[in-house]
Protein backbone atom coordinates (compact mmCIF):
# COMPACT_ATOMS: atom_id res chain seq x y z
CA UNK A 1 0.00 0.00 0.00
CA UNK A 2 1.50 3.29 -0.95
CA UNK A 3 1.96 5.53 2.43
CA UNK A 4 2.49 8.32 0.99
CA UNK A 5 3.14 10.42 -1.99
CA UNK A 6 5.79 13.72 -2.25
CA UNK A 7 6.96 15.81 -4.90
CA UNK A 8 9.69 18.53 -3.89
CA UNK A 9 11.75 20.42 -5.69
CA UNK A 10 15.72 20.50 -5.68
CA UNK A 11 15.66 22.86 -3.01
CA UNK A 12 13.61 20.43 -0.60
CA UNK A 13 10.29 23.00 -1.18
CA UNK A 14 7.26 20.92 -1.35
CA UNK A 15 5.35 21.01 -4.33
CA UNK A 16 2.71 18.23 -3.37
CA UNK A 17 2.42 16.16 -0.44
CA UNK A 18 -0.50 13.26 -0.06
CA UNK A 19 0.29 11.34 3.24
CA UNK A 20 -2.56 8.22 3.21
CA UNK A 21 -1.56 7.19 6.62
CA UNK A 22 -1.97 10.00 9.48
CA UNK A 23 1.11 11.24 10.85
CA UNK A 24 0.58 15.10 12.95
CA UNK A 25 2.14 18.00 10.75
CA UNK A 26 5.07 18.98 12.37
CA UNK A 27 6.03 14.40 12.18
CA UNK A 28 4.76 15.20 8.19
CA UNK A 29 7.51 18.23 7.85
CA UNK A 30 10.40 15.56 9.50
CA UNK A 31 9.37 13.11 7.21
CA UNK A 32 9.65 15.79 4.15
CA UNK A 33 13.22 17.07 5.21
CA UNK A 34 14.36 13.32 6.02
CA UNK A 35 13.07 12.36 2.76
CA UNK A 36 14.62 14.95 0.71
CA UNK A 37 18.11 14.44 2.14
CA UNK A 38 17.81 10.48 1.90
CA UNK A 39 16.66 11.00 -2.08
CA UNK A 40 18.78 14.47 -2.85
CA UNK A 41 22.28 12.92 -1.78
CA UNK A 42 21.91 9.67 -3.81
CA UNK A 43 23.90 9.88 -7.71
CA UNK A 44 21.40 10.05 -10.46
CA UNK A 45 23.22 6.57 -11.45
CA UNK A 46 22.37 4.93 -8.44
CA UNK A 47 19.52 2.79 -8.28
CA UNK A 48 15.65 4.23 -7.19
CA UNK A 49 14.58 2.26 -4.60
CA UNK A 50 15.60 2.57 -1.08
CA UNK A 51 14.96 1.85 2.70
CA UNK A 52 12.26 3.70 4.30
CA UNK A 53 13.63 6.47 6.74
CA UNK A 54 13.26 6.20 10.09
CA UNK A 55 10.95 8.52 10.72
CA UNK A 56 8.38 6.77 8.36
CA UNK A 57 9.08 3.35 9.02
CA UNK A 58 12.46 1.95 8.75
CA UNK A 59 13.19 -1.34 6.91
CA UNK A 60 9.61 -2.06 6.73
CA UNK A 61 8.84 0.73 4.27
CA UNK A 62 10.35 1.70 0.84
CA UNK A 63 10.63 5.22 -0.88
CA UNK A 64 10.70 4.42 -4.82
CA UNK A 65 11.31 7.86 -6.69
CA UNK A 66 12.09 9.83 -10.04
CA UNK A 67 13.96 12.68 -10.24
CA UNK A 68 12.76 14.89 -13.58
CA UNK A 69 14.75 18.39 -14.16
CA UNK A 70 13.69 20.21 -10.86
CA UNK A 71 11.27 18.17 -9.26
CA UNK A 72 11.53 14.67 -7.41
CA UNK A 73 8.81 11.78 -7.35
CA UNK A 74 8.91 9.97 -4.41
CA UNK A 75 6.13 7.24 -3.30
CA UNK A 76 6.34 5.84 0.22
CA UNK A 77 5.32 2.05 0.00
CA UNK A 78 4.62 -0.63 2.53
CA UNK A 79 7.08 -3.97 1.83
CA UNK A 80 3.77 -5.42 -0.32
CA UNK A 81 4.27 -2.87 -3.49
CA UNK A 82 6.19 -3.80 -6.38
CA UNK A 83 9.05 -1.14 -6.80
CA UNK A 84 9.10 -1.51 -10.40
CA UNK A 85 5.54 -1.13 -10.74
CA UNK A 86 5.77 1.76 -8.49
CA UNK A 87 8.25 3.04 -10.76
CA UNK A 88 5.83 2.69 -13.20
CA UNK A 89 3.00 4.45 -12.06
CA UNK A 90 5.47 7.51 -11.36
CA UNK A 91 5.91 6.96 -14.93
CA UNK A 92 2.30 7.21 -15.71
CA UNK A 93 1.60 9.94 -12.96
CA UNK A 94 4.19 12.19 -14.96
CA UNK A 95 3.64 11.60 -18.03
CA UNK A 96 -0.14 12.14 -17.13
CA UNK A 97 0.81 15.76 -16.08
CA UNK A 98 2.85 16.21 -18.89
CA UNK A 99 -0.21 15.70 -21.20
CA UNK A 100 -2.42 17.80 -19.17
CA UNK A 101 -0.24 20.48 -18.56
CA UNK A 102 2.02 20.15 -22.25
CA UNK A 103 5.62 19.71 -20.95
CA UNK A 104 4.72 19.68 -17.43
CA UNK A 105 6.42 22.35 -14.90
CA UNK A 106 6.94 23.00 -11.45
CA UNK A 107 5.24 26.31 -12.21
CA UNK A 108 2.35 24.05 -13.03
CA UNK A 109 2.30 22.36 -10.01
CA UNK A 110 2.10 25.80 -8.33
CA UNK A 111 -0.89 27.27 -10.06
CA UNK A 112 -2.90 24.45 -11.32
CA UNK A 113 -2.22 22.46 -7.50
CA UNK A 114 -6.51 21.08 -7.54
CA UNK A 115 -5.71 20.00 -11.38
CA UNK A 116 -2.67 18.23 -10.07
CA UNK A 117 -4.68 16.87 -7.08
CA UNK A 118 -7.74 15.48 -9.41
CA UNK A 119 -5.24 13.61 -11.73
CA UNK A 120 -3.40 12.39 -8.59
CA UNK A 121 -7.10 11.04 -7.49
CA UNK A 122 -7.43 9.31 -10.60
CA UNK A 123 -4.33 7.45 -10.18
CA UNK A 124 -4.37 6.98 -6.49
CA UNK A 125 -6.95 6.79 -3.42
CA UNK A 126 -6.56 5.98 -0.11
CA UNK A 127 -2.85 4.53 -1.01
CA UNK A 128 -4.80 2.12 -3.32
CA UNK A 129 -3.62 2.26 -7.18
CA UNK A 130 -6.87 2.96 -9.10
CA UNK A 131 -5.96 3.95 -12.34
CA UNK A 132 -2.75 2.77 -14.54
CA UNK A 133 -4.17 3.27 -18.23
CA UNK A 134 -2.69 6.90 -19.09
CA UNK A 135 -5.31 7.75 -22.08
CA UNK A 136 -8.68 6.86 -19.34
CA UNK A 137 -6.82 9.12 -17.12
CA UNK A 138 -6.65 11.65 -19.44
CA UNK A 139 -10.27 11.08 -20.50
CA UNK A 140 -11.36 11.73 -17.14
CA UNK A 141 -9.96 15.11 -16.53
CA UNK A 142 -10.57 16.17 -20.31
CA UNK A 143 -14.07 15.34 -18.68
CA UNK A 144 -14.09 17.42 -15.96
CA UNK A 145 -12.29 20.26 -18.10
CA UNK A 146 -15.48 20.58 -19.91
CA UNK A 147 -18.17 20.04 -16.82
CA UNK A 148 -16.46 23.25 -15.18
CA UNK A 149 -16.44 25.41 -18.53
CA UNK A 150 -20.36 24.47 -18.67
CA UNK A 151 -20.77 25.37 -15.49
CA UNK A 152 -18.71 28.24 -16.10
CA UNK A 153 -16.20 27.65 -13.55
CA UNK A 154 -15.37 29.05 -10.27
CA UNK A 155 -15.66 32.44 -11.36
CA UNK A 156 -19.38 32.23 -12.50
CA UNK A 157 -20.89 31.32 -8.81
CA UNK A 158 -21.18 34.76 -7.71
CA UNK A 159 -23.25 36.05 -10.75
CA UNK A 160 -25.09 32.87 -10.75
CA UNK A 161 -25.90 32.96 -6.66
CA UNK A 162 -27.10 36.45 -7.65
CA UNK A 163 -29.10 35.48 -10.45
CA UNK A 164 -30.93 32.82 -8.50
CA UNK A 165 -31.56 34.99 -5.79
CA UNK A 166 -33.35 37.83 -7.89
CA UNK A 167 -35.15 34.51 -9.34
CA UNK A 168 -37.07 34.18 -5.74
CA UNK A 169 -40.33 34.70 -5.95
CA UNK A 170 -40.68 35.92 -2.61
CA UNK A 171 -43.67 37.45 -1.46
CA UNK A 172 -41.84 39.73 0.63
CA UNK A 173 -38.34 40.37 2.34
CA UNK A 174 -38.22 38.35 5.74
CA UNK A 175 -37.77 40.55 8.44
CA UNK A 176 -37.56 38.49 11.94
CA UNK A 177 -36.30 35.34 11.39
CA UNK A 178 -36.99 32.66 14.53
CA UNK A 179 -35.66 29.26 15.18
CA UNK A 180 -36.65 27.92 18.28
CA UNK A 181 -35.56 30.42 20.85
CA UNK A 182 -33.37 32.55 18.55
CA UNK A 183 -34.68 35.19 17.12
CA UNK A 184 -32.71 37.53 14.26
CA UNK A 185 -33.90 40.68 13.05
CA UNK A 186 -33.32 40.80 9.38
CA UNK A 187 -32.31 44.16 8.77
CA UNK A 188 -33.90 46.75 5.55
CA UNK A 189 -32.06 45.40 2.60
CA UNK A 190 -32.22 47.80 -0.25
CA UNK A 191 -33.63 45.66 -3.81
CA UNK A 192 -31.25 44.60 -6.16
Amino acid sequence: MIKAILIFNNHGKPRLIRFYQYFAEDMQQQIIRETFHLVSKRDDNVCNFLEGGSLIGGSDYKLIYRHYATLYFVFCVDSSESELGILDLIQVFVETLDKCFENVCELDLIFHMDKVHYILQEVVMGGMVLETNMNEIVAQVELQNRMEKSEGGLSGAPARAVSAVKNMNLPEIPRNINIGDINIKVPSLSPF
